[in-house]
């Protein structure tokens, strides 16, 4: 599988606990400026793709429902002219904030294939909404997805919890909500934070918090939706696709501002490489980009060391292990075998303390975190780290 994400940077406002790179809209080059200079980043590129066939295409920010529809849907358009596959089995997503899409925009995206959308709700708590940051109100918000609900679409809820404030109760209220809507995909985020973030004070207690997981868990279980990666849930046959290139080690690649790819093709155990966060750089290298188009020839003569790396055998075991452990299938021998055919004996050695510690647990094809190895996860990724003196004999 294979598919593109496409970094669209605008944003009503700035929320409180943002870390993405992400501007209002005021203050970058016009959207129709950035999205010329999208294209050029994506032609410069297209010959890194693996194959033409898109098992998803993604947009994502920011606030890609923020400009205008004929914006979004010239990027599907300039694909197609490229010859790449989009059939009815391509998930095309686009990520929407509340109070950002209309009747009109949504059926143009419809028009156009567009046929997942991932809500940006967060909370419908009016109070923690401001907490946060948001512009939108709970009432947008129920009007997002009562449009939505019109049309039967297939759609996805970002619910943020943990927020300063919230209680259980509060978390209880929200996901009622969530159930009357009955949505076919819901990811809860814990609110993760630096030390120093004034959004820490008055968070619930690392009790509290686990008891959000619990309860978050129950709940969604009870609407039909099933956890198969630690932060997402859906419905049986609705989970992201484009998400499972990540999770699954498939070849993805990332166009705009700081969007991020991985190709396997390129190096020993694959590459990753990244756009530059910075507006100015970005703007003045697509304006003059240093070759019509990368190839894996040509493709490490013409990055900077900050924007790429070729991966070591330690770099991408480690990687290996920490997707797959984080969804439901978990880790497969198999896989293992695969890439690095030299190494099951050193993850099973790792295992074994985990598997003691009632952290991990066999399944049929490897191995995979059990409830407790879900909430301690970071304890077991620490474990499936490996360093490069590690890999030597």
């Amino acid at each position: 599988m294979f598919g593109f994400y496409f970094h669209i940077p605008y944003c009503i406002q700035r929320c409180h606990y943002c870390d993405f790179t992400t501007f209002e809209q005021s203050q970058i080059l016009p959207a129709r400026d950035y999205f010329e200079l999208l294209k050029r980043e994506l032609n410069y590129k297209l010959n890194l793709a693996p194959t033409k066939k898109l098992a998803s295409i993604y947009f994502g920010g920011g606030t890609p429902s923020l400009v205008g529809s004929d914006l979004i849907v010239s990027v599907i358009e300039e694909l197609a002219k490229k010859d790449f596959l989009i059939d009815d089995q391509t998930e095309i997503t686009i990520e929407i904030n509340p109070a950002t899409v209309d009747e009109t925009k949504l059926l143009h995206y419809l028009d156009f294939g567009i046929n997942r959308f991932s809500v940006g709700a967060q909370t419908f708590s009016a109070n923690h909404l401001k907490i946060c940051g948001r512009e939108h109100s709970f009432q947008d918000t129920l009007n997002t997805l009562d449009l939505l609900s019109k049309y039967n679409l297939n759609y996805s809820l970002d619910l943020l919890f943990a927020l300063p404030q919230q209680s259980l109760e509060d978390l209880k209220k929200d996901l009622s909500i969530i159930s009357s809507y009955s949505p076919k995909h819901v990811s809860p985020y814990c609110l993760t934070l630096k030390d120093n973030h004034p959004m820490n004070q008055g968070r619930p207690s690392n009790k509290i918090q686990l008891e959000m997981f619990q309860l978050i868990e129950s709940e969604l279980n009870q609407m039909g939706l099933e956890k198969y990666e630690i932060s997402n849930f859906a419905k049986p046959g609705f989970e992201s696709r484009h998400n499972q290139l990540y999770w699954q080690d498939y070849d993805y690649l990332g166009i705009g501002l700081s969007a991020h790819s991985y190709i396997k093709s390129i190096g020993p155990y694959g590459s990753r490489f990244w756009t530059t966060k910075n507006m100015h750089e970005y703007t003045q290298f697509f304006e003059n980009p240093l070759s019509d188009s990368l190839t894996s020839e040509t493709f490490t003569n013409n990055y900077c060391s900050t924007e790429f790396e070729l991966l070591t055998e330690s770099e991408a075991l480690t990687d290996l292990c920490h997707t797959s452990l984080r969804t439901r299938e978990g880790l497969s021998k198999n896989a293992l075998l695969q890439k690095f055919p030299d190494r099951l004996d050193l993850v099973h050695r790792r295992s074994s303390k985990l598997l003691k510690d009632g952290l991990l647990q066999e399944t049929p094809q490897g191995w995979g975190l059990t409830k407790t190895g879900v909430y301690l996860s970071n304890v077991v990724f620490e474990k499936f780290t490996f360093l490069p003196n590690e890999l030597s004999s």
